[in-house]
């Protein structure tokens, strides 16, 4: 997943992070840093985290 953590916690910080400063919402965060966002969703969910679409966060 291009120049993001490998480790899911790590990658956890990271996303979220962005999400909450730069990006407006997954698809966006995607698209700009060039990620498979079924790929992110299932990195993510194996440590228990899902996507809201309200709070544009993973929780």
């Amino acid at each position: 997943m291009s120049d993001l953590p490998n480790d899911p916690v790590m990658l956890l910080s990271v996303v979220n992070t962005n999400l909450r400063d730069f990006y407006s919402d997954i698809d966006e965060f995607c698209r700009v840093k060039d990620v498979k966002k079924d790929e992110l969703v299932c990195k993510l969910s194996s440590i228990g985290y899902e996507y809201d679409k309200e709070t544009n966060q993973f929780k």
